[in-house]
């Protein structure tokens, strides 16, 4: 991908994020986009099927021994889970039911969350808009890792630790960089999680329960499927603070790596960014991009160049609420 820049740092930036910018030429020039804004009819049926795939899993596991319920918690369960996060990564922006339909979106977040094990669709829908609205900013984004993050994982073995605490960081993170008012929404997230959860133990006892929630936390750590939380931002060539990526594991994770293209048109679900790459090719092709998230997981951990700190800043103003 070209040279790299030492990082000792964030990446601080005086100018606006370029998405905004990207959009309304793309629009001007290509007004057929706006079709392909609107509700994926296909998503509540996947989703769906996905969450009974994981049930019927629960009760396979339920005689297993502990090695084997680990074994397949990170190579098959956590796998579904963590394209779950990614389903609820999409239906947060309304793709499920569409815009007039956001408490009907809420919900079926909710129900995508279930064999995630923890409550998690309501506090990240909350946080999300932020990251869109103000991609990189101060104490606004909480996708940024901390300075202290930045400042102790930096060597290789630090940051393949780094790697694995992932799940943590994401959710410890905002409660001491962004503190929120916890919502209506996500204690009814909590309350229905942890019935299910108990309804499962109560059904076939603990170890269907540590297979949905080790899945998660591990397929959210150290995973070929995890590539795509440092190959989207992280800055891996000087001027460039988001990158997309068009391998084969698009088909796993709901085309999120289709990055560009989804801060460019966020109404877009991601079963039709590959569409606005095509139309507006010439606004992507050039743009450098990841051919592989082992690689990016790769080059992040033994590139002494890459890190936590890799990623731009910008100082931001809130938006006025309507």
């Amino acid at each position: 991908m070209g040279n790299r820049v030492t990082r000792d740092d964030f990446e601080w930036v005086y100018t606006e994020q370029p998405h905004t910018q990207r959009r309304k030429e793309i629009l001007a020039k290509y007004p057929e986009i706006k079709t392909l804004m609107g509700p994926d009819p296909h998503i509540k049926w996947i989703v769906s099927g996905m969450v009974f795939m994981q049930l019927l899993a629960c009760y396979l596991v339920k005689d297993l021994s502990w090695k084997w319920i680990f074994f397949w918690a990170y190579a098959f369960g956590g796998c579904i889970n963590h394209s779950l996060t990614l389903a609820i990564h999409d239906i947060s922006h309304n793709v499920a039911f569409g815009n007039k339909q956001a408490k009907w979106n809420r919900w079926f977040a909710v129900f995508a969350n279930l064999p995630i094990g923890i409550p998690y669709s309501a506090s990240f829908k909350k946080y999300h808009i932020d990251h869109h609205r103000y991609l990189g900013g101060d104490t606004l984004d909480v996708d940024i890792p901390t300075d202290f993050e930045g400042w102790f994982f930096c060597t290789p073995l630090r940051k393949l630790l780094w790697l694995f605490l992932q799940p943590l960081f994401y959710g410890l993170r905002p409660l001491y960089v962004n503190p929120k008012a916890i919502t209506r929404m996500e204690i009814l997230n909590a309350l229905v999680q942890f019935s299910i959860d108990l309804i499962i133990y109560y059904l076939w006892g603990l170890k269907p329960v540590i297979y949905l929630i080790a899945g998660t936390i591990l397929c959210l750590g150290f995973h070929p499927i995890s590539g795509h939380f440092i190959a989207e931002h992280y800055m891996f060539l000087k001027g460039y603070e988001t990158y997309s990526y068009y391998g084969p594991l698009n088909w796993l994770t709901f085309n999120v790596g289709y990055h560009m293209e989804h801060h460019d048109f966020p109404s877009i679900p991601g079963c039709r960014l590959p569409m606005v790459k095509k139309i507006a090719a010439e606004y992507y092709d050039n743009l450098p991009h990841h051919q592989s998230w082992i690689r990016v997981l790769w080059d992040f951990v033994f590139d002494d160049t890459l890190g936590p700190y890799s990623r731009v800043k910008r100082l931001c103003k809130l938006a006025k609420e309507s």
